[in-house]
C-alpha cells in the first residue's frame, strides 16, 4: 500500500446549537480540504452544524424520527467537474443527485448536459436489471429504455429518476463511471430545506452503493463525545496506537424477507446489561423472525437507539429503578418525545451536571458497546415545565413507531471507533476518545 500523505487540514470542528421549533437535525459536515497521494485510504475531519429538518433526505428505510445526525462531503461531479454537496447515509444503496435545473429553488443541482462524461444506463444492461434487487421500489425501464429509479421517503417526500454514470471527484481521487440516480422529479413537504443540498451518497451494503462503487475494503468513524469532531476514514488502515477492535459480525440472510433489510449493517444483539445487573431477556427475542422483523441496525444516520417493545419496556424498568433516588420523572402521560420516548425526568434548570447514571451495555455477539453519563439522557430544546428542564432517556420504543427493528444510533457511538469491514463481513468497535484521535491523524487540530 502507497504511504497517504495528509496536507495541513484547516480549522477546528466545533458544534455549534441553535434552536428551532420542536425539530432540529445534527449535521456533520465533512470538509475536504485533503492531499493524498492515493484513494486506498482518505481521512476527513468531521464538523457539526444545526440544520431545520427537511434539509437531509429519509431513506425509505430510516424510521421517521425528528433528529437525525448525517455525514455530508462537498465533491465534484461531471466533466468540466460540478461543485456539489450530499448527505452521507449508511442506511441507504443508491447515490443520487438532484438534476432538475428547471426551478430556480434548486440552485445546487447538478446538469447532465453539461458534463461530457454523464452516460445514461439503459433498462436493458445488467446494472439495471441484477444490481437494483436490493432497491425497495424495482427499477423500471420508461419511454426511452432508459434505467428509471424510484425512491419513496419516509416523510412522505420522494423522488424519481434515471440511473446513470458519471465521474466523481474527492480530494485528489478521482472515482470514474460510477453509477447514480439523476432524479428530475422531486416531491418534499420543506422544498426550501431540500434545496440546501444536491443529493445522497448512499453507504451501505448494496452492490450500487458509494463504498461498494468505490472497492474500499472497510471505513471508519469516530465521533467525539464532547463537541462532535471527529473523523471518517475511508479504506484499510494499519493504526499500531489504535487499542484492539472487538468484532461482531454482520448478520447474512440470504433469503429476501418481508421486514429484513439485506444490505444493512445488521449485527446480533444478545442482551442488555444496567450497570452489571443483566436484563431478564430471553436471547431468542433479539433474532429475527422468519419475516425479517427484529434485525439490530448499526446506523450513524439515526440519532438515538430504538427498541422493539418488550426489551424496551424490561430497559426502561430496570433504569427507572435504578435511578429512583437520583431523577424526577416527568408526570406526563401525554408529553412522548419523537413519539417513541416515554421516560423523562426534570431536572432543575439551576443545576449545572446530571447526577451519577447507572451505564447501559449493549451487548452483541462478540462486542459490548456502553453507555453512560449524559450520552443516557438528553435535554429536549424549549421544553420548560416550571422551574425544570426535561430530560428524556435516549432509547426509545420501536413499536410506538410501528418500525420492527432495533436500531443502534450515533448518539450511543460518540467516543467508540468504529469500523464497518465489508471484506469479512463485521463490524469492529472499541472505547476511544475521538478527539484524541482525531489528532494523531492531524485532523481538528
Amino acid at each position: 500500500m502507497k504511504t497517504c500523505i495528509l496536507c495541513n487540514l484547516l480549522s477546528d470542528p466545533y458544534l455549534k446549537f441553535l434552536s428551532f421549533p420542536l425539530i432540529h437535525i445534527l449535521l456533520i459536515q465533512i470538509q475536504l480540504s485533503l492531499c493524498f497521494s492515493s484513494r486506498e485510504m482518505l481521512i476527513l475531519p468531521l464538523k457539526t452544524q444545526v440544520i431545520p429538518s427537511g434539509s437531509v433526505p429519509r431513506s425509505p428505510n430510516k424510521l421517521p424520527f425528528h433528529h437525525n445526525v448525517s455525514l455530508t462531503v462537498s465533491l465534484t461531479v461531471g466533466t468540466p467537474p460540478q461543485n456539489v454537496s450530499m448527505v452521507i447515509d449508511t442506511g441507504s444503496e443508491l447515490t443520487w443527485l438532484n438534476c432538475n435545473t428547471t426551478r430556480n429553488n434548486y440552485p445546487t443541482s447538478f446538469d447532465p448536459t453539461r458534463s461530457s462524461s454523464y452516460r445514461p444506463v439503459p433498462c436493458s444492461s445488467a446494472t439495471c436489471t441484477d444490481k437494483t434487487r436490493d432497491f425497495p421500489i424495482p427499477a423500471s425501464c420508461d419511454t426511452n429504455k432508459l434505467c428509471h429509479a424510484t425512491l419513496s421517503y419516509a416523510d412522505s417526500s420522494s423522488s424519481e429518476g434515471n440511473l446513470a454514470s458519471d465521474n466523481f471527484i474527492i480530494g485528489s481521487s478521482e472515482i470514474s463511471d460510477l453509477i447514480f440516480g439523476c432524479m428530475d422529479s422531486t416531491f418534499s413537504s420543506n422544498s426550501e430545506e431540500d434545496a440546501k443540498n444536491t443529493g445522497l451518497m448512499g453507504m451501505n451494503r448494496g452492490s450500487l452503493s458509494f463504498i461498494s462503487q468505490m472497492g474500499f475494503p472497510k471505513f471508519s468513524y469516530c465521533i467525539s463525545g464532547t463537541d462532535f469532531s471527529g473523523l471518517l476514514l475511508l479504506g484499510d488502515a494499519n493504526i499500531p496506537w489504535l487499542v484492539p477492535l472487538n468484532y461482531t459480525p454482520l448478520i447474512q440472510i440470504s433469503t429476501p424477507l418481508p421486514y429484513f433489510d439485506r444490505v444493512a449493517y445488521t449485527v446480533q444483539l444478545e442482551g442488555i446489561k444496567v450497570s452489571d445487573k443483566s436484563l431478564a431477556i430471553p436471547k431468542s427475542v433479539f433474532v429475527p423472525d422468519h419475516t425479517g422483523a427484529g434485525q439490530t441496525m448499526v446506523d450513524s444516520g439515526t440519532q438515538f437507539s430504538f427498541l422493539l417493545g418488550p426489551v424496551y419496556s424490561a430497559l426502561k424498568t430496570e433504569f427507572l429503578n435504578q435511578t429512583t433516588s437520583v431523577l424526577r420523572v416527568l408526570e406526563d402521560q401525554n408529553f412522548v418525545f419523537q413519539g417513541a420516548m416515554d421516560l423523562c425526568y426534570r431536572v432543575p434548570l439551576n443545576q449545572p451536571t446530571l447526577p451519577q447514571l447507572p451505564t447501559v451495555s449493549l451487548v452483541f455477539r462478540g462486542a459490548e458497546m456502553t453507555v453512560s453519563g449524559d450520552r443516557l439522557l438528553y435535554r429536549v430544546p424549549g421544553q420548560v415545565k416550571g422551574n425544570d428542564s426535561v430530560y428524556c432517556f435516549t432509547f426509545g420504543n420501536s413499536d410506538l413507531l410501528g418500525v420492527e427493528a432495533y436500531v443502534i444510533g450515533h448518539h450511543h457511538q460518540q467516543n467508540v471507533w468504529m469500523e464497518f469491514d465489508l471484506e469479512r463481513s463485521r463490524i469492529g468497535l472499541a472505547q476511544v476518545r475521538c478527539d484524541l484521535a482525531g489528532q494523531r491523524f492531524g485532523v481538528g487540530l
